[in-house]
């Protein structure tokens, strides 16, 4: 079934490979989140009655006893903290309201947000990605509240991700809303399916950049790095 998913309607297996040749390897497909049609025709509440239906099963079939006091509510919080928690960004409604306003001190040096603490999960096997995301922009005439720079590397990260993709996601999305092309992330985050399974390599991070517009140059590259590294 799982070999099935991934299979092409060719009948050929993702760029040549199955599941099962894949294995542990990262990859993703898409720059937009894999989101089925319909994804959103059922109600929160239904999504959660159905989650905690389908987590009891999880935990049955791993042997747990869901009689257990400490256990029997475990289905409901589950289904609870994907929904409203570590995958509600998933859910367009949940999507940030972005107000600009006039550059009116005429600032036009870079602006960097750095350190921005972000929790989210690796789509392959649904455990944690923790780290810090860094953003920068030149403002093209409009600027944007510091608290809503934070608040988009949340929305990105609260789904099932991959560290590329959620790079690409930010800086398209602050892209969009100052309507420049001067925008900077650097992403470093450790992935628990690296550190906690598999290889189990507690000490890697992974690095992911974005360098668009007036910041594609080493000197504002280096000017960046400087600030992330010594400020």
């Amino acid at each position: 079934m799982k070999t099935e998913i991934l299979t092409k309607k060719n009948g050929k297996a993702l760029n040549g490979f199955s599941i099962e040749d894949i294995g542990d390897d990262h990859l993703f497909t898409s720059l937009d989140t894999p989101m089925k049609p319909g994804a959103f025709d059922m109600s929160d509440k239904e999504k959660k009655e159905r989650i905690s239906i389908l987590f009891s099963e999880i935990m049955d079939v791993l042997g747990l006893d869901l009689t257990d006091d400490s256990l029997q509510g475990t289905p409901d919080r589950v289904a609870k903290m994907y929904i409203e928690e570590i995958f509600s960004g998933l859910d367009p409604k949940n999507k940030p309201k972005i107000a600009l306003f006039d550059n009116k001190y005429q600032y036009n040096q870079m602006l960097v947000e750095k350190d921005i603490t972000f929790y989210s999960n690796c789509e392959h096997h649904f455990v944690p990605i923790i780290g810090k995301a860094h953003v920068a922009y030149i403002s093209s005439g409009k600027v944007i509240g510091l608290s809503k720079l934070n608040r988009i590397v949340q929305y990105y990260a609260k789904r099932p991700q991959v560290q590329e993709r959620l790079t690409q996601q930010i800086a398209n999305d602050l892209k969009e809303a100052l309507g420049t092309e001067d925008v900077a992330i650097v992403i470093d985050a450790k992935h628990l399916c690296v550190s906690s399974r598999g290889i189990k390599d507690d000490t890697s991070s992974t690095i992911t950049t974005y360098y668009g517009g007036a910041f594609n140059t080493p000197e504002k590259i280096n000017e960046l790095q400087n600030y992330i590294k010594n400020s």
